[in-house]
């Protein structure tokens, strides 16, 4: 059974009631970021039972040392984590000497936390009866400035409700911080300087190994009735600094505690100096204060959900879903900073690393360049531009020469640090991901010039890869890839993907074609990248008998390709006949079990569907879906979207809705029962896309935005915006039309294959029945 204390709403994220078992999954569900920053919304004030304290840092990792028992050549050496960060969240409370814990508690009652995500601002309140029977109200609000990523805010206020109470805060820094997911029980950090001034803290801390230098600081204040309190004592350790206050707060009184604080770091700042830095950034927060620090904390969020809220009418929990989905990925990922990209569980967690996937340009590159602008989305691709010579290391250390290119299938620098062979040595498909993103940003934004700037070096090196990883079997007078895992995990060293033959081939003729167009239009680009790459006609040539040769298995008694060459020796039992007990079968089955077994973990031929749509008629479409999806368990976050915008596209309502309820609200209703190590950012994206390219129908072809829009039967309407080469289109749908409305000047556009105009101010209306 799914979890369900969500309460649903429109706009919020609530929990009510407090139950100690499901602390760490709403560490999670209400994680906050900026962009910059983010931390798992632990309590300020001390918990003794099981929580997950996270804070992180964007761009800060650490290469902790692989540990395996055997190794073997051009393996990672080291898994690249991301780091939990020194602490800054902590205030320790007292009330008439007794502290203030939720563990020890006589009672909690009214327990209530919301995310309000159209504000970005966090609450939590509660009323507590503490062993010594003092009678308290509390109310936490926290949020990370948007407008000040540095910057991190809490107001705590404490109100005893049954008497008069001595009330002690200790707001304190920690840098004794270890990450939960270490290899070798290490800690990462080695703390440089602990450092005061006047109501200010400082811990400047760094990295081992990559050095970077961070200081955590904080500012604190504390009033009751108007009056401010003074700072009592500092307790200073090697790693901890911790200010003492204490107040006396009459009966149904509040003592009000601000904490201004955050990460300022040597990514952005001088490393001698930040704690100059710090002091001139604090100088600017306390001229603002809090109430215009939240004032202007709304206002960046309303112009956040401006350009990406998608709206639902007639159904709530659908509506919270899809805007709990966009916000985290805005919570994630800015587009602001090149060097930053988007790891699977964002600043909710450590699972996985927090490093970069495949999945930033499978998934998340559409969300970006629709919500966002043209400039978010080309960052995202420069960061695999910035780390092509790692991707060229990567590939030399497996064996490969002349320039080929193999992307990481995890990575915070660029170099390769997955710590599974499988996925390491085979799952090399991630490098059609890369091109894929290149051709789909091109065609979206029509900013060709990414290309001879950029792109082109990065789609020689993915050609050039290609090339070199097939073998031509004289047996099957073809071109075969051996030893691969597809993005099925559940089946490793494999021959013949199909999905990775396809787009390897595939690759390799967009690598050609943006040749021929950089040689005809960018003359000067084309003979610097010539000479740079030291390319030449004979190899091209080369790689396009590879292209054009390449072998994809195909099942004439299912008229399907199939998976793999040995798909068919499988036992093909469907998932309807598994037992139910055995479900999730990756929690129950044997490895050996479920490599033997049909059951495929994600999309995977489907995969090259969803990409390759125009290249297949709707009935291949059809019959492909039908055999593979009974056989799909649907075990990976990424999985639900994409069948979901498949079964919208053959006009499978009820199953693509089915299939976007499952992705929209896998975290908040926990599907995977995995939510307390943090969230599934990267497939949050694929839940907009669910709605945008499923429902909503859009597709890029011949330069022009195509929608079929379609309904769930369940929905009385939704809209949804796309900012399409600087003009913003609004798609708003019912049973019975669809309106469209334009910020721009003039938009052709086509709506169930027929071209419509929309102009700037004037709404159009297509009728669907």
């Amino acid at each position: 059974m799914n979890q369900d204390y969500i309460v649903p709403d429109n706009w919020c994220i609530i929990e009510e009631g407090f139950e100690k078992d499901r602390v760490m999954q709403s560490e999670s569900l209400f994680s906050l970021g900026n962009g910059a920053m983010g931390q798992r919304t632990t309590f300020e004030e001390h918990y003794s039972g099981k929580t997950f304290q996270g804070s992180y840092i964007g761009g800060v990792y650490y290469p902790d040392k692989t540990k395996v028992g055997w190794w073997k050549n051009g393996y990672p050496e080291y898994f690249a984590k991301v780091l939990n960060a020194p602490s800054w969240v902590g205030i320790r409370v007292k009330i008439n000497g007794e502290e203030l814990d939720l563990n020890t508690c006589k009672s909690v009652k009214d327990f209530k936390r919301v995310l309000n995500m159209k504000e970005g601002v966090y609450t939590r309140s509660f009323v507590a009866i503490l062993p010594n029977d003092t009678e308290v109200q509390v109310k936490a609000t926290r949020f990370l400035s948007l407008q000040y990523d540095e910057v991190g805010v809490i107001r705590y206020e404490v109100t005893p409700l049954n008497c008069n109470a001595e009330i002690t805060f200790e707001s304190y820094l920690d840098s004794s911080i270890e990450n939960h997911d270490t290899n070798w029980e290490e800690k990462f950090w080695n703390t440089l300087e602990v450092a005061k001034s006047d109501n200010r803290g400082f811990i400047v801390a760094e990295t081992k190994k990559t050095a970077f230098r961070v200081c955590t600081f904080m500012e604190n204040r504390l009033e009751v009735a108007g009056q401010n309190a003074a700072l009592k004592e500092v307790k200073q350790e090697e790693t901890y600094i911790g200010f003492v206050y204490e107040v006396s707060a009459e009966k149904n009184q509040t003592a009000r505690f601000e904490k201004y604080a955050g990460y300022v770091t040597s990514f952005n700042h001088p490393k001698e100096k930040l704690i100059d830095e710090t002091e001139q950034l604090l100088l600017k927060i306390n001229a603002l204060g809090f109430d215009e620090l939240l004032k202007n904390q709304k206002e960046d969020w309303a112009e956040v959900w401006k350009m990406a809220d998608i709206t639902i009418e007639g159904d709530v929990k659908a509506q919270q879903a899809i805007r709990f989905n966009i916000f985290q990925l805005n919570q994630t990922y800015s587009g602001k900073d090149a060097r930053l990209n988007i790891g699977p569980k964002g600043f909710t967690g450590e699972k996985y690393g927090g490093s970069t996937y495949w999945d930033t340009e499978a998934y998340c590159l559409p969300f970006y360049m629709a919500t966002k602008n043209a400039e978010v989305a080309r960052n995202l691709l420069k960061y695999r531009y910035d780390q092509l010579g790692k991707a060229i290391e990567n590939a030399e250390k497996l064996g490969f020469k002349n320039g080929a290119a193999l992307y990481p299938m995890v990575t915070m620098n660029g170099e390769e640090c997955h710590n599974e062979w499988e996925i390491t040595f085979e799952e090399i498909h991630r490098n059609g991901a890369i091109a894929f993103a290149i051709y789909n940003y091109v065609r979206y934004t029509n900013d060709f010039s990414y290309v001879p700037e950029m792109g082109l070096e990065v789609l020689i090196g993915i050609a050039r890869f290609w090339h070199q990883r097939a073998t031509f079997s004289t047996d099957r007078n073809k071109y075969v890839i051996l030893g691969v895992t597809g993005p099925n995990e559940y089946e490793n060293n494999i021959n013949n993907n199909f999905y990775t033959n396809y787009i390897a081939a595939w690759c390799i003729k967009y690598a050609k074609e943006c040749l021929d167009k950089v040689k005809t239009s960018y003359g000067d680009d084309f003979q610097r990248i010539w000479k740079k790459t030291n390319i030449s006609e004979k190899e091209i040539v080369q790689w396009l008998e590879v292209a054009e040769n390449m072998y994809y298995p195909f099942s004439e008694k299912h008229n399907v390709y199939l998976q793999q060459d040995g798909f068919l020796d499988k036992e093909l039992i469907t998932v309807a006949n598994l037992d139910k007990k055995e479900r999730p079968i990756n929690q129950h089955w044997s490895w050996d079990r479920i490599l033997r077994s049909p059951y495929i973990k994600q999309a995977d031929t489907l995969q090259g569907f969803y990409f390759f749509e125009d290249h297949f008629t709707k009935e291949e479409l059809e019959r492909h879906f039908d055999f593979y999806e009974p056989f799909t368990v649907h075990e990976s976050s990424l999985s639900p979207c994409v069948h979901s915008i498949l079964a919208a596209s053959l006009g499978r309502m009820e199953q693509a809705y089915t299939f976007y309820l499952r992705t929209s609200r896998l975290d908040l209703d926990d599907y995977n029962k995995e939510v307390h190590e943090g969230l599934h950012i990267t497939s949050m994206a694929g839940t907009w896309m669910s709605i945008v390219e499923g429902f909503g129908g859009l597709r890029m072809r011949d330069g022009k935005l195509h929608f079929t829009p379609q309904i769930p039967n369940q929905w009385e309407g939704y809209s949804f915006k796309v900012n399409f080469r600087g003009q913003i289109l609004q798609v708003s749908v019912t049973k019975k039309q669809v309106k469209l409305s334009l910020e721009g000047t003039s938009l052709s556009v086509n709506i169930n294959g027929k071209d419509v105009t929309v102009e700037n101010g004037k709404e159009v209306i297509v009728n669907l029945q």
